[in-house]
């Protein structure tokens, strides 16, 4: 992690990084059968999720961090809190997130760097990063100064991502992520059936939610479409290293977070024990 705090600290570094790795790493790693594992209780993992918007990579990431006992770096709630700083950035952020664009590779870096920087120097070993990267030129600085150990790749179809960007809501107090929205779609063409129950807050947010400004329909449909231009690519970029798992979400979190434990080989209730220790 200090490596990649010193790298993404001088942008000149991070921009003459070799646009020629990917197409190296094409023909250097080949495809392996199954990702590889690393030993949970190391409590010093180094795992990126992947996945549309609206996927829940922040909801499944952010639960298990707290199984794993290691931070979860979301980039788009870095972006967002610097839209809420009133900081120096923030009105070319405002722009681009309204646009359903994606945020530039040195604005993310920039604020990547001061996180890293500021869990550095807490002692934080490990990381599961959410949003990042969301380029193969990301992907690449990554690769250059950092082992990346697992890379989870959640699959929902499009409609269903649609229908649950639209039902996000975040509590204006707290900063906590809900869904109001209920998920009942029948499968086709052989794919199963998927229900979703609605996120509610507790009594105490349920009058503060507020829903985000780039989450209407039209805007989402950008997003996705974005998404499978640029940031598909990534998968193919870890994929080539054998460090690719794919986990298609079966349902709401009580029926697919075991199921992604079980794909991970984590057990929940070991993590949570051996977590109190």
């Amino acid at each position: 992690m200090a490596a990649m705090t010193r790298l993404f600290r001088s942008s000149s570094a991070v921009f003459s990084i070799r646009r020629s790795l990917s197409s190296a790493a094409a023909t250097e790693f080949k495809p392996q059968p199954s990702p590889p594992r690393v030993d949970p209780k190391a409590r010093n993992v180094q795992w990126v999720f992947l996945g549309c918007p609206g996927v829940g990579k922040g909801t499944y990431a952010s639960r298990l961090s707290v199984l794993l006992g290691v931070p979860h770096i979301a980039t788009g709630d870095l972006v967002r809190e610097e839209l809420n700083s009133s900081g120096p950035m923030s009105k070319q952020l405002e722009e681009i997130v309204n646009q359903g664009k994606l945020v530039s590779d040195e604005i993310i870096i920039n604020l990547l760097s001061k996180r890293l920087e500021s869990g550095e120097s807490k002692g934080e070993s490990g990381f599961i990063l959410d949003g990042f990267p969301r380029t193969v030129r990301q992907a690449e600085i990554l690769n250059d100064v950092t082992d990346i150990d697992l890379v989870v790749n959640l699959k929902l179809p499009e409609r269903v991502l649609i229908d649950k960007c639209l039902g996000r809501r975040i509590c204006s107090q707290c900063g906590k992520n809900f869904n109001v929205a209920t998920i009942d779609v029948k499968g086709e063409n052989g794919n199963p059936d998927i229900y979703m129950d609605p996120l509610l807050p507790p009594p105490h947010c349920a009058s503060k939610l507020i829903t985000r400004s780039d989450d209407t329909e039209s805007i989402v449909k950008q997003r996705l479409a974005v998404y499978t231009e640029k940031s598909q690519p990534v998968e193919d970029f870890y994929r080539r290293q054998g460090k690719l798992l794919e986990f298609v979400i079966p349902g709401g979190i009580p029926e697919s977070l075991p199921k992604l434990l079980e794909a991970l080989n984590l057990d929940e209730n070991e993590e949570k024990e051996s977590a109190t220790v």
